[in-house]
């Protein structure tokens, strides 16, 4: 029940009094909040879509003519935006192949990747031929972020990868650590480190289709690639020497 409040002086009606006044929102000011909503949604979105062309660009021109012979301002003018702009986005051109390599770290190390899957599966060696497979099409997909490693390390000496590589054996271990002890402790492995065996693996079929595939050079082991890749797997799993029997150490700790 609303309280009328009676002006004594005339006796007529007052406003109606209320405890609280609410806020009056017009039509106008509301289209006004939207759109700046809007208008700061579409701002972000051009500038996402500025710093992904500048970045695609970066990473066909370093990963072809190298860091050095690139500028900023062939990156701007190749991806279609002022080099003002780009600065706002990347403080330096090192910046912006910092980031490249970063984005390649992030991307195959995500763990929906078929990379990490097979790795948390830790089914080595049985998943030999399914990892050679994955690698290949890591390469594959991903040859111009693969060559800004050898644009590192000449142009670098490997100052942005080097971090990945000194905790490779460590991450190795975190995955396949335990399983493998068990393994080894169950008498499935000889006389050899399996965690090495995984690394050996891994890292030689990435530097093989990295020849293959980003160095243009198929059939350098004068073989075709899956001839190639099977012949290794057979040389991981068999060794290469005859086996003697009976001549095997194993009082040595395997994994560490």
């Amino acid at each position: 029940m609303r309280t009328i409040l009676r002006d004594p002086a005339n006796s007529r009606l007052s406003e109606p009094l209320t405890s609280c006044k609410r806020p009056r929102y017009t039509a106008k000011r509301t289209f006004g909040l939207l759109y700046a909503q809007m208008a700061q949604t579409t701002r972000e979105a051009r500038s996402q879509a500025s710093i992904s062309r500048a970045l695609d660009t970066a990473l066909e021109l370093f990963s072809s003519q190298g860091f050095g012979a690139t500028s900023m301002r062939q990156i701007a003018e190749e991806s279609g935006i002022s080099v003002g702009n780009l600065y706002h986005h990347f403080p330096s051109k090192e910046a912006m192949f910092h980031r490249l390599i970063q984005d390649y770290w992030k991307q195959i190390q995500d763990p929906d990747h078929p990379l990490m899957q097979l790795f948390q599966r830790a089914a080595f060696p049985a998943d030999l031929a399914e990892m050679a497979e994955v690698i290949e099409q890591v390469v594959e997909e991903n040859a111009s972020y693969i060559l800004l490693f050898y644009v590192d390390v000449i142009e670098f000496r490997g100052e942005h990868i080097r971090a990945f590589y000194a905790g490779m054996a460590r991450n190795f271990r975190q995955v396949y650590g335990d399983s493998l002890a068990e393994r080894q402790n169950a008498g499935e492995f000889g006389d050899v480190d399996p965690l090495v065996a995984v690394m050996v693996a891994t890292r030689w079929f990435f530097y093989f289709y990295t020849v293959e595939k980003c160095f243009g050079m198929p059939m350098h082991l004068g073989m075709d690639p899956h001839k190639a890749t099977e012949e290794f797997i057979r040389l991981l799993r068999n060794g290469l020497l005859p086996r003697s029997g009976g001549d095997a150490s194993t009082d040595r700790p395997l994994i560490r």
